[in-house]
């Protein structure tokens, strides 16, 4: 048996390791679909880890990509900020070439809008975003179908650190690069501080509720202060919606290629 290195995270895929060059985890029933999904995003040029099928234990294989995780980068600088927008809107651009499932043959694992457009990861922030020689989104067990706006949200909203105790003017500055980078038109600029408010609070009512129906992983993940943090979070982003529009008022700043 080769030697296997504990990784961090997996908080709703169970025990995660590193062999080699590979990462394994369990398979869940969307797995054939989001490795298809990935694979799909990667021909269109999509840099995304690779799919390897399944190991002789029946876990899933994706590509292991070293570095570091973007959530201990945080507060991210202008630069940053608007590379990853782009990389977010490369992937939801990637996404529209991809046939949309239906939503009721997907098990759908995290807070999903009504009328899903288009297929997307649904948890890209900065604990699933490796920072090394390559930026890469990792960790796709979420995709699913969602919106161009509420993937958009999320992105935007833990990028660019908008949490509870943060000083408002720096983080709507943040807010304004990434959204710059991922070239936002006016429509979703105006709809952003509202889907913003309601996607964060989704994901504590998606914690809170699994307290009483025990839904896991999400239940232990409320007990373990999950909960707090999204409710401190949804509370915050709310409050500050007039400070949102107002940084993304106004025509977006050229971003560099």
């Amino acid at each position: 048996m080769p030697d296997e290195q504990e990784l961090d995270g997996g908080n709703a895929s169970g025990r995660v390791v590193r062999i080699g060059d590979t990462v394994r985890k369990a398979c869940t029933d969307n797995t054939p679909a989001v490795h298809g999904y990935v694979a799909a995003l990667r021909s269109a040029g999509v840099d995304a880890p690779r799919p390897l099928g399944r190991d002789d234990e029946g876990r899933q294989m994706v590509e292991y990509v070293p570095g570091r995780l973007a959530i201990d980068e945080l507060p991210l600088d202008q630069g940053a900020l608007r590379r990853v927008g782009r990389m977010v809107r490369a992937i939801h651009d990637a996404s529209e070439t991809i046939p949309l499932p239906t939503a009721e043959s997907w098990d759908t694992l995290l807070p999903a809008p009504e009328a899903p457009e288009l297929v997307c990861h649904n948890d890209l922030a900065p604990w699933n975003m490796v920072i090394g020689d390559r930026w890469v989104f990792i960790d796709w067990d979420g995709a699913g179908p969602s919106t161009r706006l509420w993937d958009l949200a999320y992105s935007a909203q833990s990028f660019s650190s908008l949490v509870d105790g943060e000083p408002v003017a720096d983080a709507a500055a943040r807010l304004r690069h990434f959204v710059d980078g991922y070239g936002a038109d006016a429509t979703l600029r105006a709809q952003l501080p509202t889907a913003m408010a309601r996607r964060t609070a989704a994901m504590h009512e998606l914690l809170r509720s699994s307290v009483d129906t025990g839904r896991e992983p999400w239940a232990t993940m409320f007990a373990e202060g999950h909960g707090a943090f999204w409710r401190d979070t949804a509370g915050y982003v709310a409050r500050h919606r007039e400070a949102w529009a107002d940084a993304l008022s106004g025509p977006s700043a050229p971003s560099a290629p």
